[in-house]
Formats: structure tokens, C-alpha cells, sequence
């Protein structure tokens, strides 16, 4: 069994949560985020004023799903989230030692 943490922008979210349900996921926790990544912060115009965003809002999805389930997830998860802009943020995949429930 693998964890599976993708940050995704979040526009995407929904798409990317509807998509893994498709799956046999054991588990799926969604959490609102703040962070950056390699682009820092960003300077964003609004209007006609500017203004800094130092931490980037994102959403944190993590699902538990089987071993062989790990690469068609990863696929539909990159497939959805990347637009090819700074900030698309990143997908990891943690292994799982021992799950009760």
C-alpha cells in the first residue's frame, strides 16, 4: 500500500478528487494549504493595484490505494492538475507500512 500526496492548485481539486474516487481508494483526506515552491511568492495584479502573495494557496489531497493502483492514479492525478504554469505544484508517493482501522 502507498500514500499518494498531490498539491494541487486550488481550481483543480474537485476534478482531481472525483477522478482517484474512481479508484479503489481506502482512504482520501483533503486539507486546505498555504506554502511555495521553487517560484517563492508571486506578484499578482489586481485592478490596477499589485500586491505579493508569499504563501500560494493550494489543496493537499492524500489517498491510501493499493500497490497496483499507484501508476494509473499518478497518471490521472498529473493529467488533471498540470496547466504548465509555475505553481502546479507536486505529487509524492510515501510507502505505508501498517494500517488499522
Amino acid at each position: 500500500m502507498k500514500q499518494i500526496v498531490a498539491i494541487v492548485k486550488p481550481f483543480l481539486a474537485e476534478k482531481v478528487i472525483t477522478a482517484i474516487s474512481q479508484f479503489d481508494v481506502l482512504e482520501l483526506c483533503v486539507r486546505e494549504v498555504k506554502g511555495f515552491g521553487r517560484q517563492k511568492n508571486y506578484l499578482d495584479r489586481y485592478g490596477e493595484n499589485e500586491y505579493s502573495l508569499v504563501y500560494v494557496p493550494k489543496v493537499e489531497i492524500a489517498a491510501w490505494v493499493d500497490d497496483r493502483l499507484v501508476d494509473a492514479v499518478l497518471q490521472v492525478i498529473s493529467e488533471i492538475s498540470r496547466t504548465g504554469r509555475p505553481g502546479d505544484g507536486k505529487i509524492l508517493v510515501l510507502p505505508v507500512g501498517e494500517t488499522r482501522f
